[in-house]
C-alpha cells in the first residue's frame, strides 16, 4: 500500500504545498491502489485521463501559489453527483449510458478548488439501502473483516462505495448523500468521520433525487480536520437550488480547537433502544464521559417523538421517490426496454421501469404511490409530515433549553456480512437508521465518529447533532471526541 494514499487531507495539503510530492504522483499512487483492489468493487467508472489532467492542472496552481485548501486531492465521487461527459447512473440499470452534459454544483465547487476526480463510486441504488446490495454494479465490499472470519462485510449504505474507498485507502476523501444516515451510517462501519450537514448548506442541485426535503451531500474523509476542509469547498449558496441557503461559509478549519469547556451535550433517553447491544451501550457512555473530561457538562435530555421517527421517514421519503423517479421513463435518457409489435407507449413505461429499477426502489416506488393516493393522502402523507414536525420541535426545544450538541450512537450494530440481512424481512434493514433518519426528519447538521472496536475488531461510530448552521461547532465537538477516542485502527489489507 502506497504510503502517499494514507495521508489525509490536510496532511496532503501541507506536503503539496512544501513541494515534498506533487499532485500527479498523489494521483498516480491513488490510481494504483484502485486497481489493485477491485474486489472491493468500489469505484465503478474510473476516469484516470480526467484525474491526471486535473492533477497537472492542480500543480500548476500549487507553483504559482494558487492553491486552495483542495487543490490536488484525489476524490472519489458517489455515482450520485452528475458529472460532464462521465457515466452518472445512481447506481440504476435505468440510467444505463447517461452521460450528463452538465456538473453538478457540488462537484464543480470541488473541482473549481483544485480537487482530483479518480471515478465515481458505488452506491445503493438510487441511494435506496443501508448496505450498498441494492446496486446494479453488485455489492460494494468492506476492507474490514471480522477477527479471522473471510465472510463479506458490507460497508453500510448508501454511501458504501464511498465508505470502502477512503477506509481502504483508495482516495484521500469522497463525496457522499445522506437522506436518512447514508453518510453516517456506512462512515461507522468502516472507522472513517463522516458528515451531514444541515439542509440547505450544500447545492442538491445536479445530484440524482431520492427525496427531495431530506436529501444533502457532504464529505466522508479519514479525519475530523479533513470534513472541515471538504466542507469549506462543497458548501454554499447556489441560486440553481431553491432549498440552498445564502448565509456565510465560515472557515470550518478554523474553528477546531478542541475547547469545548462549559459546552452542554445532551443524552436522550429515546435513544436507549431495547435490545441495543452492550458494546454499543458501554461505548455510548463512554463517549459521555470523554466529553466530561474534557469540560463539557453532559445533560440528560427527552426528545419523545424520536420513536415515530422511523414510521414517518419511511412514509415520507418513499413519497417523494415516487414523484422524483416517475421522470425515469424511457423516453428523453437512459434505457428504454425494446418493444413488442403493437406496443405503444404505456408499454414502453411499464417495460422500461420493470427492467430499470431493481426491487427495493420498486417497493419504496409502490409505497409512496400508496401513500399518496386520494384515499390514504391524509391518513399517511399529511400525519407523517405532522409527526416531522412534532420531531423538529423537539429538537428546537431542547436547543433553546441550552444543548449544544446531543450525542448518541451512530448505529444499532457494527457492520454485518453481505446477504446476511438482504433476504429478511426489510423492515430490518431499515432499523439500521434508527439513530440517524431523526437528523434528515428536522434537517440538523450530523457528524459520525469513529470511537471504538467491538469484540470482532469490527468499527464502532458515535454520532454528534449540531443546531441548524452551526457545523463548525459541531465539528470542534467532534474534533474534541475525536482527540479523546484517539481511534487509530485500520483494516488489515486482504484485497
Amino acid at each position: 500500500m502506497s504510503a502517499l494514499t494514507q495521508l489525509t487531507i490536510a496532511e496532503a495539503r501541507d506536503k503539496l504545498r512544501a513541494g515534498d510530492m506533487t499532485a500527479v504522483e498523489l494521483t498516480e499512487a491513488c490510481l494504483a491502489e484502485i486497481d489493485a483492489a477491485g474486489v472491493l468493487n468500489a469505484f465503478v467508472h474510473r476516469t484516470p485521463e480526467t484525474a491526471m489532467e486535473q492533477a497537472r492542472s492542480a500543480d500548476a496552481r500549487l507553483r504559482a501559489g494558487d492553491a486552495p485548501a483542495m487543490c490536488g486531492i484525489p476524490l472519489g465521487i458517489k455515482d450520485l453527483f452528475c458529472t460532464q461527459g462521465v457515466p452518472s447512473q445512481a447506481g440504476s440499470k435505468i440510467l444505463e449510458g447517461f452521460r450528463p452534459e452538465y456538473e453538478s454544483t457540488v462537484t464543480r465547487q470541488l473541482f473549481d478548488a483544485g480537487a482530483v476526480m479518480l471515478g465515481k463510486l458505488n452506491m445503493d441504488e438510487f441511494a435506496m439501502g443501508s448496505s450498498n446490495e441494492t446496486s446494479t454494479y453488485g455489492n460494494a465490499v468492506s476492507p474490514w473483516r471480522r477477527g479471522n472470519d473471510d465472510a463479506q462485510l458490507t460497508p453500510g449504505g448508501s454511501s458504501g462505495g464511498s465508505a470502502a474507498a477512503v477506509a481502504a485507502d483508495l482516495c484521500l476523501a469522497a463525496t457522499g448523500t445522506d437522506t436518512g444516515g447514508s453518510i453516517r451510517q456506512p462512515a461507522a462501519f468502516v472507522g472513517i468521520t463522516g458528515l451531514k450537514p444541515t439542509y440547505g448548506r450544500c447545492s442538491r442541485w445536479g445530484i440524482v433525487a431520492f427525496a427531495s426535503s431530506l436529501d444533502q451531500a457532504g464529505p466522508m474523509t479519514k479525519s475530523v480536520r479533513d470534513a472541515a476542509i471538504m466542507l469549506g469547498a462543497m458548501a454554499g449558496h447556489d441560486p440553481k437550488d431553491s432549498t440552498s441557503t445564502d448565509l456565510p461559509v465560515p472557515d470550518f478549519e478554523a474553528a477546531l480547537s478542541g475547547d469545548i469547556r462549559g459546552k452542554k451535550i445532551g443524552i436522550p433517553k429515546e435513544y436507549r433502544m431495547d435490545g441495543m447491544p452492550g458494546e454499543i451501550e458501554r461505548l455510548w457512555h463512554a463517549g459521555a464521559e470523554m466529553m466530561r473530561d474534557a469540560g463539557a457538562e453532559i445533560v440528560d435530555i427527552s426528545l419523545p417523538h424520536t420513536k415515530y421517527a422511523l414510521p414517518a421517514y419511511y412514509v415520507i421519503a418513499p413519497a417523494e421517490a415516487s414523484s422524483n423517479l416517475a421522470r425515469y421513463d424511457g423516453v428523453r435518457y437512459g434505457r428504454r426496454a425494446k418493444l413488442a409489435q403493437g406496443d405503444g407507449v404505456t408499454e414502453m413505461y411499464e417495460k422500461t421501469r420493470a427492467e430499470g429499477f431493481g426491487h427495493e426502489v420498486q417497493r419504496r416506488v409502490m409505497i409512496g404511490t400508496y401513500v399518496l393516493s386520494a384515499g390514504f393522502y391524509d391518513a399517511y402523507y399529511n400525519r407523517a409530515r405532522r409527526v416531522r414536525t412534532l420531531i423538529k420541535r423537539d429538537f428546537d426545544r431542547v436547543f433553546a433549553d441550552g444543548i449544544d450538541s446531543i450525542l448518541t450512537p451512530a448505529t444499532p450494530s457494527a457492520a454485518f456480512g453481505l446477504g446476511e440481512m438482504s433476504d429478511a424481512d426489510p423492515v430490518q434493514m431499515y432499523l439500521n437508521d434508527v439513530f440517524t433518519v431523526t437528523v434528515n426528519l428536522a434537517g440538523l447538521p450530523g457528524i459520525s465518529v469513529p470511537a471504538g472496536l467491538d469484540s470482532q475488531g469490527l468499527p464502532l461510530g458515535l454520532q454528534l447533532i449540531g443546531r441548524p448552521w452551526e457545523e463548525a461547532d459541531l465539528l470542534n465537538s467532534a474534533y474534541a471526541l475525536e482527540r479523546a477516542a484517539g481511534f487509530v485502527s485500520k483494516p488489515a489489507k486482504w484485497w
